[in-house]
Parts: C-alpha cells; structure tokens; sequence
C-alpha cells in the first residue's frame, strides 16, 4: 500500500530552503500549496494566444498570501522568546499576525489606519482577538510609528521589513516553477508595499542557481511585472507619494518599505512597474469572476489588468507563458463586490415548482 503523506505547511514542505533547524517550533496553519489555475476564457476573450495561470493565494488560511510570511515570521519570533508581535496594517496583515498570533499563544497588536480597511479583514482581525488600535492617518503613518515603537517596547515588527517574512513568502515561486517545470516568461504582481515581489524574485534566483542540484527546476527566471493604483504609484512615478489613494485597499501604499529591493528587482529581471486606474482593477476584477469562476479582492486584479493591458499592446508578446499572483480572496472586500452588482436584484418568486420554472425560463 502506497504511504500518504499529509500537507502540513510550506515551512514543513521546504524546510531544507528555509532558516529553521530540526528543533525549531513551527508555527503553522497550513499555508502554502495555493492552486495554480489555468485561464481558459480569458484568452480566447482577447483573442492573443498566450498561456496565463493565476497563484490563486486567496485561498491560504486568512485568505491571503500574507500567511505564507506570517508563517516564518511569528516561527522565527517565537524561537527568539518574543512574547508580542506588532505589525501596521491595510488589512491583510492584520488578519495573518492576529491568526499566527493565537495559533503561538502570544499577543498581537495591529496598527490601522480609521475607516481604511476592508469589513472583511477587520472582521478578521477582530475574531482572531488581536489588540486593534486604530489611528488617524495612513499606513505610511502607521508604518513609522511601528518601527518607533518597536525600540521602547517587547515587540517584535511583522511587516515585511522583516525579513524572515520575505523568506516565506519566496515559496510561491518555488510552488510554480515547481508546478510549471520551470519558471514563466512573465510574472505579473500587484504591488504596494514590494516585498512580494522581492520575495518571488527571491524565490525563482534561488531555484535558478540550485538547477543543477534540483531536478524539477531549470535556470530560467522571468521578467517580473508590477503594477500599482494610479493613486498610489510611488514605483511609477520615481518617488514616494504622501496621500495615497485607491479603492484597491491593500495597495493603498505610498512609501513603500521594500523600495530599494524592488528597484533591484525590476533591473535584474528586465522588468518593469506601471499603473492601472481604480476602474481598470475593477473591470479585471469582474472578469475573472463572471468568466473564470475567480474571486479576488480589488487590489489581487490589479496583477490580470496590467497583463491584460501589455498583452494588448504587444509589450508581452503571444506565445508568452505569464503567471499573475492574485494575493487575496475577494470575500476580504464583500462592499466593493457589492457595489459592482449593484443592477443585480434578486428575483423574487411564490415558492410554487411553476414559478420556478417560469423564472428559470425567463433567465435562459
């Protein structure tokens, strides 16, 4: 009889990729091996003949691809005796830190910024019991006050200027290439923040320069693209933007912690970063619902939008394999969702097999 063996976290799965020893004290709520799903309408939709896959992460326990570092992160900081962790927040961190946080047994404290996050996270966050302290002003804000308040109390920052978080989350790119075989011609993110697209890169150079030694893997890398809100653009326009601004929450981010790497990034994969508009996101957004059967939030569609944009232009040529990250489940932001069905009334009907059968009829 075949043996079975259990998924039980990426930590687990990639540990000899990963800084932990044998006795370390994983802290995991199986996160990692997200599906990599083919789109079969969108394409013959645009009519270009390219192959495009999504890394669909809103299925990771919070419903982010946040876990995949939170994971690490909280590993590392319990490991170290840390008793608290504390993280600024759009949302999706918030949810990831609270739920890693229970799962260790210590504290997590979150900084967001008032009447900017999504229903959904914030549902989150406060189920997991996190200690939510809300302040007036952005995540840029609430980013520098965590880092100040890191010096004068036992806590431990979570954000990706962490960088056991960015080792975490290297492993999408290990879960593609190997999926794929090898690595994509083009990798599309949404990008705020830019440690995920660190981190991808992170990943794909590893498994290149270990292709000798790694069987599933060759020494292929892609171009890697990022795209932004065009009211939170700092990678486009070459500079920090102080009043970020997008209905794509969780990229609403104008200083960006991984500035420096990301540039880096762009620059050693030939790459480039580029914007969409709130309306672009959304119509990405809708599509991948009503012809793929995909939920993601507002700020994952921003990935699809921008490659369905260079494709057309011909920036990504036909015959490109492309992988666009969908960071988080659309359920994060349901009011969002809402609005764009907003001509989308229930039909209401006598509870009688005719009446159901006339509606049905109707609808055809």
């Amino acid at each position: 009889m075949a043996a079975h063996t259990r998924y039980t976290g990426l930590i687990e799965h990639y540990r000899d990729r990963l800084p932990v020893s044998d006795s370390t004290r994983l802290i995991s709520l199986g996160e990692g091996n997200t599906p990599l799903i083919q789109l079969h309408n969108i394409p013959k939709l645009i009519g270009k003949d390219v192959t495009i896959y999504v890394k669909f992460e809103g299925l990771n326990p919070t419903g982010s691809f946040k876990d995949r570092g939170m994971t690490m992160a909280v590993t590392k900081a319990v490991e170290a005796g840390s008793q608290a962790i504390i993280c600024a927040s759009t949302g999706n961190t918030s949810a990831a830190a609270a739920a890693y946080a229970v799962r260790a047994g210590i504290k997590a404290f979150v900084l967001i910024p008032e009447g900017k996050i999504a229903l959904g996270k914030l549902a989150q966050t406060l189920m997991y019991g996190a200690q939510i302290i809300q302040i007036n002003g952005n995540f840029d804000a609430g980013m520098s006050l965590v880092k100040q308040v890191a010096d004068h109390a036992p806590v431990t920052i979570v954000n990706s200027i962490n960088p056991y978080r960015l080792e975490g989350q290297k492993t999408a790119a290990f879960e593609i290439v190997d999926e794929l075989g090898t690595a994509p011609d083009y990798h599309c993110l949404p990008v705020g923040n830019a440690g995920n697209i660190t981190a991808y890169w992170k990943g794909y150079s590893e498994y290149a320069t270990d292709s000798a030694t790694h069987k599933a893997v060759t020494n292929k890398r892609p171009v890697m693209c990022g795209y932004q809100a065009a009211g939170a653009a700092p990678f486009v326009v070459g500079k920090m933007v102080d009043n970020p601004e997008t209905i794509a929450t969780a990229i609403r981010i104008g200083h960006p912690q991984s500035w420096d790497l990301a540039w880096k990034v762009q620059d050693e994969s030939k790459g480039w970063f580029d914007s969409q508009t709130d309306e672009q996101i959304l119509v990405a957004q809708k599509m991948l619902s009503q012809h793929e059967g995909i939920f993601c939030e507002p700020a994952s569609a921003a990935s699809l939008s921008g490659a369905l944009q260079d494709i057309a232009s011909g920036k990504i040529p036909e015959g490109s394999t492309i992988v666009c990250t969908l960071t988080g489940n659309g359920i994060k932001d349901p009011d969002i969702a809402i609005a764009q069905c907003k001509d989308a009334h229930p039909v209401t009907i006598d509870a009688s097999l005719d009446a159901v059968k006339r509606a049905i009829l109707d609808n055809m």
